[in-house]
């Protein structure tokens, strides 16, 4: 099972990851922070009581890796609740990069089975709260347990 700790300029996020529900978004995401893309972007996007969102080198929203993966959205745990990490995207099978966190469940419910849930954070729940538009993510860790 692997986990990965999302590492912040407000403190850093362990998660777990629905290998099982969305194996292939697991996997880019695994293989772009082993890769260090994510090392050094913001969260260009934060709405309150929504999401914080991050993954974008134009650091606008509007960039990606140069190509697209597709949803995974079939599976269990397709639910957008507190600490859900999720893949962003501008229309269905158009992500690549860009992920957002839930701040709660309130005001997520219709991202459910729209938007493919590929994790959720376990401990440092406190840092979404905490972080702001233009915060930076420092490193993201992978941790493969055997």
């Amino acid at each position: 099972m692997k986990q990965a700790e999302i590492h912040t300029e407000k403190g850093v996020m362990k998660l777990n990851f629905f290998e099982e529900d969305a194996p292939k978004t697991v996997a880019n995401f695994v293989k772009l922070s082993k890769e260090g893309y994510y090392d050094g972007l913001t969260f260009h996007r934060v709405i309150n009581d929504f999401v914080v969102q991050g993954g974008c080198p134009n650091g606008n929203g509007m960039g990606g890796p140069g190509y697209t993966i597709e949803c995974e959205l079939t599976g269990n745990n397709q639910y957008h609740d507190r600490g859900v990490l999720s893949m962003a995207h501008a229309g269905r099978n158009t992500g690549g990069s860009q992920f957002f966190i839930c701040h709660g469940r309130q005001n997520t419910q219709h991202l459910d089975r729209q938007h493919t849930c590929f994790g959720k954070v376990y401990e440092g729940l406190d840092v979404i709260d905490a972080i702001r538009q233009g915060d930076k993510i420092t490193k993201i860790v992978i941790i493969e347990e055997k």
